[in-house]
Protein backbone atom coordinates (compact mmCIF):
# COMPACT_ATOMS: atom_id res chain seq x y z
CA UNK A 1 0.00 0.00 0.00
CA UNK A 2 1.32 3.42 -0.95
CA UNK A 3 1.49 6.29 1.48
CA UNK A 4 -0.19 9.60 0.76
CA UNK A 5 3.25 11.17 0.19
CA UNK A 6 4.18 8.51 -2.39
CA UNK A 7 0.94 9.09 -4.26
CA UNK A 8 1.47 12.87 -4.22
CA UNK A 9 5.09 12.48 -5.37
CA UNK A 10 4.08 10.18 -8.22
CA UNK A 11 1.38 12.62 -9.30
CA UNK A 12 3.77 15.55 -9.13
CA UNK A 13 6.39 13.70 -11.17
CA UNK A 14 3.84 12.81 -13.83
CA UNK A 15 2.62 16.41 -13.99
CA UNK A 16 6.17 17.76 -14.27
CA UNK A 17 7.00 15.16 -16.92
CA UNK A 18 4.00 16.29 -18.98
CA UNK A 19 4.96 19.94 -18.64
CA UNK A 20 8.55 19.19 -19.69
CA UNK A 21 7.38 17.16 -22.70
CA UNK A 22 5.20 20.04 -23.91
CA UNK A 23 8.04 22.53 -23.47
CA UNK A 24 10.50 20.28 -25.32
CA UNK A 25 8.05 20.00 -28.20
CA UNK A 26 7.81 23.82 -28.35
CA UNK A 27 11.57 24.34 -27.97
CA UNK A 28 12.36 25.03 -31.66
CA UNK A 29 9.75 27.79 -31.83
CA UNK A 30 10.81 29.18 -28.46
CA UNK A 31 14.46 29.34 -29.52
CA UNK A 32 13.55 30.91 -32.86
CA UNK A 33 11.73 33.72 -31.02
CA UNK A 34 14.87 34.67 -29.08
CA UNK A 35 17.46 37.12 -30.34
CA UNK A 36 20.71 35.44 -31.44
CA UNK A 37 22.62 36.29 -28.27
CA UNK A 38 19.90 34.84 -26.01
CA UNK A 39 19.57 31.79 -28.28
CA UNK A 40 23.30 30.99 -28.02
CA UNK A 41 23.12 31.42 -24.24
CA UNK A 42 20.24 28.94 -23.94
CA UNK A 43 21.87 26.44 -26.31
CA UNK A 44 25.12 26.59 -24.30
CA UNK A 45 23.20 25.94 -21.08
CA UNK A 46 21.46 22.93 -22.64
CA UNK A 47 24.66 21.38 -24.06
CA UNK A 48 25.67 19.50 -20.87
CA UNK A 49 22.37 17.61 -21.04
CA UNK A 50 23.06 16.46 -24.61
CA UNK A 51 26.82 15.92 -24.86
CA UNK A 52 29.05 13.97 -22.47
CA UNK A 53 31.50 15.95 -20.40
CA UNK A 54 34.95 16.14 -22.00
CA UNK A 55 37.75 14.89 -19.80
CA UNK A 56 41.45 15.58 -20.14
CA UNK A 57 43.37 12.63 -21.55
CA UNK A 58 47.11 12.28 -20.98
CA UNK A 59 49.08 10.64 -23.82
CA UNK A 60 50.82 8.19 -21.47
CA UNK A 61 47.76 7.27 -19.40
CA UNK A 62 47.02 3.57 -19.61
CA UNK A 63 50.35 2.78 -21.25
CA UNK A 64 52.72 0.27 -19.65
CA UNK A 65 55.68 1.67 -17.76
CA UNK A 66 58.88 1.67 -19.79
CA UNK A 67 62.12 0.52 -18.22
CA UNK A 68 65.27 1.10 -20.22
CA UNK A 69 65.37 1.40 -24.01
CA UNK A 70 63.17 -1.31 -25.49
Amino acid sequence: MKTKEQVLTMGLRETLKNIMQKEIEKLPETLEALDPKERINVVCKLMPYVFPKVETVHPTEGEPLQFGNW
